[in-house]
This record gives C-alpha cells, sequence and structure tokens, in this order.
C-alpha cells in the first residue's frame, strides 16, 4: 500500500483556469478554489539564456489528498504568492481516491 513520503504540512491554494476574451485575445484568469494542504518538493531551477531573454523554470513535485476538482487545468499559489502551472495530467495513485501526485512548474525571466 503507497504511503506519502512526506506529511501534507505546506499550505497552497488551488486556483482553477478560467478563460476571458480581452479585446479579442483569450486570457487565462486564475480563481481561487480554496487552501490544500499538500508536500511540495523543489529541484532546482533550470536556467537558460536565449536572445538576450533570461529565463528560469523552477520545477516540483506535488503530494496532497485526493480530489477530483485537481486537474491539469489548475495551479497552486504558495504563500510567497509565485504561481505553479500543473504539467501534465494529475495521478490519482493507485486508483484508489485517496492520495494523488502531480508535477508543477513555475517560470520566471528577465531581459
Amino acid at each position: 500500500m503507497y504511503q506519502p513520503s512526506e506529511p501534507f504540512s505546506t499550505p497552497v491554494m488551488l486556483l482553477k483556469a478560467e478563460k476571458e476574451n480581452v479585446k479579442g485575445v483569450e486570457k487565462r484568469i486564475w480563481k481561487d478554489v480554496g487552501i490544500i494542504y499538500v508536500s511540495f518538493k523543489t529541484y532546482g531551477g533550470t536556467d537558460t539564456n536565449v536572445n538576450g531573454i533570461y529565463t528560469v523554470v523552477d520545477t516540483a513535485s506535488v503530494e496532497t489528498w485526493y480530489r477530483p476538482d485537481i486537474t491539469a487545468q489548475c495551479a497552486v499559489r504558495l504563500e510567497d504568492g509565485r504561481i505553479y502551472e500543473i504539467i501534465g495530467a494529475v495521478e490519482n495513485i493507485s486508483m484508489r481516491n485517496q492520495f494523488c501526485k502531480f508535477k508543477v512548474r513555475y517560470v520566471e525571466g528577465s531581459a
């Protein structure tokens, strides 16, 4: 039976994407769903410099209690305000609807 590697002690705000049409351009707006407690592990960032634009992509692995409303169209916001988008599908571990696991990324850049 699966057991989480660490306790779910980090509070994050679960965000759901809603699309809004602004002057003919579709824009994604993040709406608060509620606070969830997770195990949040970062792996450092990958930095690149392309055409004079320096970017850092920070990735993390997240484990939490299973919720059917956590999907690939969601994100999580940390206490410091950084928004991490969910990458790929959310894994329902052992298909038991008890725990889920997913990867997130945060992109930061400057010119």
